[in-house]
């Protein structure tokens, strides 16, 4: 039974899992903004003591791997090279809306549709119908009240993530639309896609694996000196 890691740290939640056979066993969360460095070594220390088990029994360590906010999932995808490194296991990525989506509850003539906020009226996003599967790919997309109409035409749309959470008074009259409010990425979510590409060996090259942006970072200006 594979024993997998899953490390999240797309947003400002910061989230630690342990699944063995793809069922999660012991995990971590805390959402208080962005404290993944000071918090994700502690939950991992943390998730693999409450198994029961140590470091070097681990199969592989799974990463979401954005779209999301560039420094947490920097601080993510070091801390999964770096394990996987020193424990000579492979390295797993999961898209973060793929593994959002997973947790995202539907019925049968709705659509998923998981939401990063990416500052004003953009967010990162993706459709998907109730099964998880994937039917627009991921993309930086500005909301306004057309938002995905070509998919509301034929069934309702339920919205989640902080990009959805801003977007609330946009659609509060919309009855194709629904928002699952305070839904954030979990490491839980990864778990089941996690275990699929164990099982392909779908796996990352830890050297030269990068986060997927989905939008190049832009640096604000420099303080002037004082």
């Amino acid at each position: 039974m594979p024993l997998i890691l899953s490390l999240e740290t797309a947003t400002t939640n910061c989230s630690v899992a342990l699944a063995s056979d793809g069922k999660v066993v012991a995990s971590r969360s805390i959402n208080s903004g962005y404290s993944h460095s000071e918090k994700i070594n502690v939950f991992i220390q943390e998730v693999i003591g409450d198994a029961g088990v140590t470091l070097k029994q681990l199969h592989a360590i799974a990463v979401s791997s954005g779209p999301g906010s560039y420094t947490g999932l920097r601080i993510g995808i070091s801390t999964a090279k770096g394990l996987c490194y020193a424990l000579d296991i492979p390295l797993i990525s999961v898209n973060t809306l793929d593994a959002m989506a997973q947790g995202i509850t539907a019925g049968k003539d709705e659509l998923i549709v998981p939401m990063i906020d990416a500052r004003r009226m953009e967010v990162y996003s993706a459709v998907y119908d109730a099964q998880k599967k994937r039917l627009s790919e991921p993309a930086a997309i500005i909301v306004d009240e057309h938002y995905y109409s070509n998919f509301r035409s034929e069934k309702k749309l339920v919205l989640a993530g902080d990009g959805a959470d801003k977007c609330q008074a946009l659609f509060q009259n919309e009855s194709s639309i629904k928002i699952q409010t305070s839904f954030v990425p979990q490491a839980e979510f990864m778990a089941e896609l996690a275990e699929q590409k164990f099982l392909n060996s779908d796996f990352e090259n830890v050297a030269l694996f990068e986060p997927f942006y989905l939008k190049e970072f832009v640096a604000g200006p420099k303080r002037a000196s004082s």
